[in-house]
């Protein structure tokens, strides 16, 4: 009866150990899939915001609330737009890339981190005689910009209809954005609806721990394009 007494309270303690990781393991999936998500950076396209290895905490509601505005800095899947529908890596490979996107270890292929340029309605052109993008014949003040870039190296002139983006890197020399798909189906305009959400907070590491600022530029949004 004593060897008995023992054992229990040991199983007990591991089913309790158990349930409380499988309850902390559901809350956790539950804030990351209806309010915040924690993305990897990858790459320095976004520099000097946001660099490589960057840890970053984005909002899912921000823009279920309020309008996306130029200027504003969007998580967004890119397949069908940016990336291919299908990767082609197969199962094992795309559960264990889930996993490290999950728990902030690695970036993903179909989410990137882009600043808005045009909302809809924006005539968005490349360049002013004095180098500079433009949106609605209005030439652009870009603080955001990596030192000693230049606005664009390419020449475009887009308007961007009902329900798209226009998005572009920070790091313009090194940035796969909206300017890199002109030619691709759907011109590099990037569906409102495959907006994840608005970086908050770089997590890690812990010297670049801070909030990411909004930054609104252009003209006022016309009335009805959002």
């Amino acid at each position: 009866m004593t060897a008995r007494t023992e054992r229990r309270p040991r199983k007990l303690g591991w089913r309790f150990v158990l349930l409380a990781a499988a309850v902390a393991l559901v809350a956790s999936a539950l804030i990351r899939a209806l309010w915040l998500e924690v993305y990897y950076i990858p790459s320095g396209s976004m520099e000097p915001q946001f660099s490589a290895g960057d840890r970053v905490a984005v909002s899912r509601t921000d823009y279920a609330f309020g309008p996306i505005n130029r200027g504003d800095i969007v998580v967004f899947d890119g397949r069908g737009s940016f990336d291919p529908l299908n990767s082609g890596r197969g199962p094992l490979l795309d559960g264990l890339s889930a996993i490290g996107q999950f728990l902030g270890l690695v970036g993903s292929d179909t989410v990137y981190v882009k600043r808005v340029i045009g909302i809809a309605g924006d005539e968005v052109k490349c360049c002013t005689a004095g180098g500079q993008l433009s949106v609605n014949g209005e030439a652009l003040a870009e603080p955001y910009l990596f030192p000693g870039d230049a606005p664009s190296s390419m020449s475009f002139d887009v308007i961007v209809p009902q329900g798209k983006l226009w998005l572009m890197g920070d790091h313009r020399s090194v940035s796969a954005d909206s300017r890199s798909l002109l030619g691709a189906p759907g011109g590099g305009l990037i569906p409102v609806g495959k907006v994840i959400g608005r970086p908050l907070q770089i997590l890690w590491p812990l010297e670049r721990f801070g909030s990411v600022p909004r930054t609104f530029i252009g003209p006022p949004a016309q009335k009805g394009t959002q």
